[in-house]
């Protein structure tokens, strides 16, 4: 697992899509949990939506089974369940206690996460409902994040609602990436990392982080506990393998806080990572 304090955590939905066109049950979404867990992944991340179209409820039940075990033999991973608390979510909380829930404001028919919970224009009956669902899962002992944009102000919003942690919303932020914004979008993730701190929350990111824009990514926001990176890594695994993948996202993670040189190590044939500061 990686040194550093940023901890990796792997979304398999992209998995479970492939194998969904298929009634052959391959590739398997728990044989690439268990793959990327050997690698140094630190959790595992699904998002159950409720039309199945990737992760199925059996899958969540089969991970939930292979992370207690995992744990059981002394290893540290966590188990992430995202997802709409209005929607399907919470059955999956209450049944699987996972160690974190990530709650994500997602229409039943959205593509892929686009936005944030608006806690500021959230209507009172919206927000009595997800303080709700947040006590539900702190019940079943499951931590919550709430998914945000990177709106310093919205943070002692959510710290409100009794949210343990916030999901930085990072799409604005790789599409800045080597662009002109690129400084602009570091210091504005910066900002709401610091808000979000300053509030008493703890800091996740995730949605379109890869090789090439992590390491810069944890420059602007050293304090992230957990990022959660799905498409990228799994096309990434495509072309170098699990293990070599998570490897080499790992060692991203150590060049962004300064505890690796920006080359990738022998041992990663894949990209290196697209860091451009140096410590």
């Amino acid at each position: 697992m990686s040194t550093s304090q940023t901890a990796l955590s792997v979304n398999l939905n992209k998995v479970a899509l492939v194998r969904n066109t298929r009634h052959l049950g391959i590739p398997s979404v728990t044989r690439a949990a268990i793959m990327c867990l050997q690698a140094g992944a630190a959790g595992i991340t699904v998002h159950p939506r409720p039309d199945e179209r990737h992760i199925k409820a059996d899958d969540v039940r089969e991970l939930c089974a292979l992370l207690t075990l995992w744990k059981g033999q002394g290893h540290v991973a966590e188990f992430n369940i995202e997802g709409n608390p209005f929607q399907n979510l919470m059955a999956f909380i209450e049944e699987c206690k996972p160690d974190q829930a990530t709650f994500v404001p997602d229409s039943e028919d959205q593509f892929t996460s686009d936005h944030g919970w608006a806690l500021d224009t959230m209507g009172a009956t919206d927000k009595a409902r997800l303080k709700a669902a947040i006590d539900a899962a702190h019940a079943v002992g499951t931590r919550v994040s709430l998914f945000m944009d990177p709106i310093s102000s919205l943070m002692p919003l959510a710290k409100l609602l009794g949210a343990d942690r916030v999901e930085l919303y990072t799409e604005s932020f790789a599409r800045a990436h080597g662009t002109a914004s690129q400084p602009q979008a570091m210091k504005q993730y910066a900002d709401a990392c610091r808000a979000a701190v300053a509030a008493g929350l703890e800091v996740n990111a995730g949605h379109d982080l890869n090789l090439q824009n992590l390491s810069d990514f944890l420059v602007a926001c050293p304090l992230v506990k957990e990022v959660s990176i799905g498409h990228a890594l799994i096309g990434d695994a495509l072309e170098m393998g699990y293990a070599q993948t998570v490897q080499a996202y790992n060692h991203c993670i150590e060049v962004g806080h300064g505890l690796a040189p920006v080359a990738a190590p022998a041992h990663v044939h894949g990209p290196g990572c697209g860091h451009d500061h140096h410590h």
